[in-house]
């Protein structure tokens, strides 16, 4: 029995915040943006009082409704973030509660940007033993709440998203194949945040030293990016005998332009094989990989080969191959 996924539904709020608006906050401009990181525009939530479960019940209201499923069915719903509406209770709860979602355990995965992939893998485990029908995996970030916008190295990255799939059993040949995840936590040092947890718990000291916001050493994550999320999706390449010319998709973590080419490059596959939309979301962290299933989702045909790659926070990192399940089209 194989897991796949059987439907993709997603969620954008309408506010953009485009380059040209940052250029007004810090000292940045479009080519800078453009040149290092490659973002135009990101979506932000405003709606007052809403946070990722906000954002996460749209898409998966969605992915319901395209795949003509009740709440009621729903075994599991995974929700990876690391901007839960609460320390707890978990974000996957209120969006399960929002989402008429009653039959269902959840819980929430924070494994920085690899949430999502981190948390499809779990889905699938769950799915493969037989004793769960249908899991939603949900990832779902408000960067913007944990955004310094006066912060020029880091405020051009982040945007707000959510996105969702649902994943069945299958016993064809189409489904989750393999999957390599990995973690070193001596990267917490380069990306983290200093503030908020048990170890130093907000203080009006840790608020005007701007403690709850991404703490980011750009150079160091970058090298860390290139070259694990690189290492890992050619590994499943030559693990599985995936020629270039075989790989339908590659779907990597929009965190930099410059990382995403870099990936491709060591591939040996051409743009037109690689999903990028970071131009128009910024890195929406757990988002971002479901994000591009959904843009791509009515090109997709069964048995496509395509490989999901991610780096995170802790840091974290890992690849999946998948055979794609149904016509998109349709």
């Amino acid at each position: 029995m194989k897991a796949v996924i059987s439907g993709v539904g997603a969620y954008a709020p309408e506010d953009l915040l485009t380059n040209d608006e940052l250029a007004r906050m810090v000292e940045t401009n479009d080519e800078w943006i453009m040149s290092r990181i490659g973002i135009k525009t990101r979506h932000i939530l405003k709606k007052k009082g809403e946070g990722s479960s906000y954002m996460g019940e749209k898409a998966v209201k969605e992915v319901l409704e395209k795949t003509n499923t009740s709440p009621n069915e729903i075994d599991a719903l995974i929700c990876a973030t690391v901007t839960p509406d609460h320390v707890f209770p978990a974000t996957a709860n209120i969006i399960s509660d929002k989402a008429g979602i009653k039959n269902a355990f959840s819980f929430d995965i924070n494994a920085g940007c690899s949430g999502f992939l981190y948390s499809l893998e779990t889905a699938s485990k769950f799915i493969e033993s037989g004793k769960y029908h249908k899991v939603l995996v949900v990832g779902a970030d408000k960067m913007s709440s944990i955004t310094d916008y006066t912060d020029r190295a880091t405020c051009p990255i982040f945007g707000d998203a959510a996105g969702a799939v649902l994943v069945e059993p299958s016993n064809g040949e189409n489904g989750v194949i393999d999957s390599m995840l990995q973690s070193d936590g001596l990267g917490r040092m380069h990306l983290h945040q200093k503030a908020g947890g048990s170890v130093k718990p907000a203080t009006h000291e840790t608020v005007d030293a701007h403690e709850h916001y991404i703490y980011q050493e750009g150079q160091a994550v970058f090298k860390w990016a290139v070259s694990k999320m690189a290492d890992v999706s050619t590994d499943m390449m030559k693990k599985h005998g995936i020629a270039p010319e075989d790989l339908d998709w590659l779907v990597p973590h929009q965190a930099n332009m410059r990382i995403i080419e870099a990936t491709a490059k060591r591939m040996g596959i051409n743009r037109d094989q690689v999903m990028i939309n970071i131009q128009k979301y910024g890195n929406t962290t757990a988002a971002t990989l479901p994000l591009c299933l959904y843009e791509w989702e009515e090109r997709l045909k069964p048995g496509d080969n395509i490989i999901l790659a991610t780096f995170g926070a802790g840091f974290t990192w890992g690849a999946m191959y998948l055979k794609w399940a149904y016509n998109g089209k349709e």
